[in-house]
């Protein structure tokens, strides 16, 4: 009879029996990651697997970072006595710093700790950089590598070296334990497509006279 058929499971508790297809994928994939990201951390501490490398793979962290960057930027906008020169500097400091501010608001919102085989010993942190997801160093990577092979006039072999370097500069991210993979793969995909915002947004004389009168 119908009093005794058994009541149909509301609709939230069917979904928490049968968990969605996308949820499965998405729990494999983030598995992966952890393990080949722990794998692949073989420059993590002094007695890790090359933890001879790591050494070497701080130095390329540096490269990377925020302050050598803005700091060298700085300096060529105030040294400079040519005006394309200056409005070349002055949207590549404009695009690092968009770039900060980008990468503190993602990892502020998503708040995904470093891996575990992280060790602390960054070279100049803030309170966000205690997050993983992305990787700041890997989107100043691919971001300065656009700009400068779009803005700078370069021989084929230093155009293969600027981009080696961002590719570097995110395997390396992987190496030192700091990030786990997908960090890094959606931090490059993040500054490749941060380029193109900063083309869109170009300070010129005469979209922004006030910036340019202050240089």
């Amino acid at each position: 009879s119908g009093s005794s058929a058994a009541a149909p499971l509301p609709e939230e508790d069917c979904m928490k029996l049968n968990p969605s297809f996308l949820g499965i994928a998405l729990s494999s994939l983030l598995a992966i990651d952890l393990w080949a990201s722990k794998r692949l951390g073989v420059c993590a501490g002094e007695g890790s697997a090359w933890g001879s490398a790591r050494p070497l793979m701080k130095v390329i962290e540096v490269s990377g970072h925020g302050i050598p960057w803005l700091l060298g930027t700085f300096y060529g906008l105030c040294q400079s006595d040519s005006s394309a020169a200056r409005e070349v500097l002055l949207n590549l400091l404009f695009a690092l710093l968009l770039d900060l501010v980008l990468v503190a608001v993602v990892k502020g919102l998503v708040k995904r700790r470093r891996p575990t085989h992280n060790k602390m010993d960054m070279f100049v942190t803030i309170s966000v950089d205690r997050y993983s997801f992305p990787s700041g160093h890997a989107t100043r990577a691919a971001l300065v590598c656009r700009f400068i092979l779009h803005h700078l006039v370069l021989a084929v072999p230093l155009r293969v070296l600027v981009v080696l370097w961002a590719l570097i500069v995110g395997i390396s991210r992987i190496m030192l334990g700091r990030h786990n993979v997908t960090d890094v793969l959606f931090g490059l995909l993040l500054g490749y497509a941060l380029y193109s915002v900063v083309e869109y947004c170009w300070l010129s004389p005469l979209s922004a006279p006030a910036l340019f009168a202050l240089w």
